[in-house]
C-alpha cells in the first residue's frame, strides 16, 4: 500500500469542510515549525558564516574541539592558528565556532566565582 491509501483510510469522511480544515491545520503547523525552528537556525548559520569571513590576523578564536588560539594567517578555506609559543596548527575555517576573547573572559569569571565559593 502506498502512503496516500493509508492516509485516505485513516481520514474520516467529513465532506469538503473536513478536508479544508485539515489543510489549514497543516499550513499552520508548517508555519509554526518554520518560525520556531528553521528561521532561527538559518539566522544563526548566517551570523556564523559572517563571523568566519571577518576573522583576521591577531584574532583570538576557539575551534570545535575546544582549542583556543590566536590567528596568525588567514587563507581561503584554512587558518593558521598559534596555540602555544612556537606551536602553529592549520584548521579549516568551518571549525572556528567562537570568538576566543569572549570565551576566555567567561572562563576567567567562572574560575573566579568558584575560587570565591571555596573560601
Amino acid at each position: 500500500m502506498n502512503l496516500l491509501n493509508i492516509l485516505l483510510q485513516a481520514a474520516p469522511v467529513q465532506g469538503q469542510n473536513g478536508s479544508m480544515s485539515f489543510i489549514i491545520m497543516m499550513v499552520i503547523m508548517f508555519a509554526i515549525f518554520y518560525f520556531l525552528i528553521m528561521r532561527p537556525q538559518q539566522k544563526k548559520q548566517k551570523e556564523m558564516e559572517k563571523f568566519r569571513q571577518e576573522i583576521k590576523s591577531g584574532s583570538k578564536v576557539m575551534t570545535v574541539g575546544g582549542i583556543h588560539g590566536t590567528v596568525v594567517t588567514v587563507y581561503d578555506t584554512t587558518i593558521l592558528l598559534n596555540v602555544c609559543t612556537d606551536v602553529n596548527i592549520t584548521v579549516e575555517k568551518s571549525c572556528i565556532v567562537a570568538d576566543g576573547t569572549i570565551t576566555q573572559e567567561e572562563t576567567k569569571k567562572e574560575t573566579k566565582e568558584i575560587s570565591e565559593e571555596t573560601k
